[in-house]
């Protein structure tokens, strides 16, 4: 046992913690099945509440008598907050503990979702999404952490794509909750529904969620900060040329982003295990798997973000047929998911991933050169056909993250499986807004273009995985 933990350099700084506390290969029945059932609800919660609010944004800025640029910032208060604080939470999480990470996070989203159903002035609320933004993070920079601590190594794939179908579902369904929310209750409801939900989570999770190993090497406050200052800067030079700021403000940003940036890297090169894990993204594997979420990300945002306007303003669908036509493509995760899970743990990621994101690319490009007057079911076997490739695709690419990374750095790795998602997220967004500006008329159309091209992109860098195996 001393020389398999020698041959290991994270296992030099772990944490010498009791083998009854901290299993090895996952949990037994049915703590397994109770740590599921926590994991789940809690990302779904975290995962709804990044697009619950745009559905509502309309109805909160003219209760709150705010305009609709200034409004903007109950959505980017979250999103900046999530994006800027993913890395730091997840390095923290393999210092002092996945599990404490993740109750953290969960407690202070909870508790900020109270503070957003009672805000009654834009400021507040800003700040009260911007506070459950850093709890969602909390959530999301250390699930799929957990999930590999729940999990046997047997089942991970597996694990993996039952996490990653409950982010894809809630991500889809997110507007259609908010609507139906909405339908019955004032929008301060969208907020308050999650506090029973994550009291609930947080009392399970107090009993199920185990621990992990942990090491003891200082954290790194100087690499966060820059890590805040390089992504933050990022997200507002994305933002701003979505939205038609000026190209001064662009410049401005970009210019921050690769000085702080630059400095930001250079310090994590000699660092034993950095903020950044420029440790694992030197594995080809690892980078090109990142690569590939980063760019399949921006696909499904391109879709998600325009699909609503192509179907309503250029088809003729009304609000409740649009909800009804998007729904193949959930449906088609949940039920193609599971199978990806199982296939992961057989077949290399690159293959499946390759595959996948190839029948995206080709039901999104379908999408963007529908009929004149399509019919519902040429609409929905679309939206299945591209549910079906993304469900292919990311568990998979979630299972080769995790296992090209070494037990003591599986935060690090669950932390860039977020950041991944949440930079895909927020250049697909900024990308709509650019389309919006520049071809008001045919924004639907071009929107689901690039993302099919965005699509075969992923496709070609998850292929390009398998050259990189091949010498090993």
């Amino acid at each position: 046992m001393k020389a398999s933990i020698a041959k290991t350099p994270i296992a030099d700084t772990a944490t010498r913690e009791s083998a009854a506390n901290v299993p090895h290969d996952g949990v037994a029945v049915p703590q397994l099945y109770w740590g599921i059932l926590v994991v789940t609800l809690s990302t779904a919660l975290g995962a709804l509440d990044t697009v619950i609010a745009n559905v509502a944004l309309p109805t909160i800025a003219q209760d709150l008598h705010a305009s609709p640029s200034t409004s903007i910032w109950i959505v980017n208060s979250y999103q900046m907050a999530i994006a800027v604080s993913l890395l730091p939470l997840s390095s923290l999480g393999d210092r002092i503990g996945y599990r404490v990470i993740y109750l953290t996070g969960l407690s202070v989203f909870t508790l900020a979702s109270l503070a957003c159903a009672l805000s009654h002035t834009l400021l507040a609320l800003a700040l009260s999404r911007a506070v459950q933004g850093f709890g969602a993070a909390g959530i999301a920079s250390v699930n799929t952490a957990l999930v590999r601590t729940l999990y046997p190594s047997r089942l991970l794939g597996r694990g993996v794509s039952i996490n990653a179908s409950v982010i894809a579902t809630a991500s889809v369904a997110g507007p259609t909750v908010a609507a139906s929310i909405l339908s019955v209750a004032p929008w301060p409801w969208l907020f308050a529904v999650n506090v029973p939900l994550g009291i609930a989570a947080l009392l399970l999770g107090l009993v199920a969620l185990p621990r992990n190993l942990t090491h003891r090497n200082r954290y790194d406050f100087v690499s966060a900060l820059l890590n805040v200052l390089t992504l933050g800067s990022l997200v507002l030079a994305v933002d701003a040329f979505g939205h038609g700021s000026g190209k001064l403000n662009v410049i401005l940003y970009l210019c921050c982003t690769v000085a702080i940036g630059y400095v930001f890297v250079r310090r994590q090169l000699n660092r034993e295990t950095p903020l950044l894990p420029v440790d694992l993204l030197r594995e080809p594997v690892f980078a090109l798997s990142v690569a590939t979420s980063i760019c399949s990300f921006i696909a499904q945002m391109l879709a998600f973000v325009s699909l609503p306007f192509l179907l309503q303003r250029t088809y003729g669908y009304s609000p409740a047929h649009v909800g009804l036509l998007l729904t193949p493509w959930p449906l088609a995760v949940l039920c193609v998911a599971p199978f990806a899970g199982v296939l992961s743990d057989r077949y290399p990621a690159g293959i499946l991933g390759g595959i996948g994101l190839a029948a995206l690319a080709t039901g999104l490009a379908l999408l963007a050169w529908l009929p004149a007057s399509p019919a519902p079911l040429a609409i929905g076997w679309r939206m299945a056909l591209c549910g079906l490739g993304f469900g292919l695709f990311q568990s998979p690419n979630n299972r080769a993250i995790l296992a090209a990374a070494p037990r003591g750095r599986t935060g690090g790795a669950s932390g860039m499986i977020g950041t991944a998602r949440m930079l895909g997220q927020t250049i697909g967004a900024a990308l709509v807004a650019f389309a919006f500006e520049v071809v008001p008329q045919h924004e639907g159309s071009v929107a689901l273009a690039a993302a099919a091209g965005f699509a075969s992109l992923a496709a070609c860098v998850s292929l390009s995985r398998l050259a990189a195996v091949r010498p090993s």
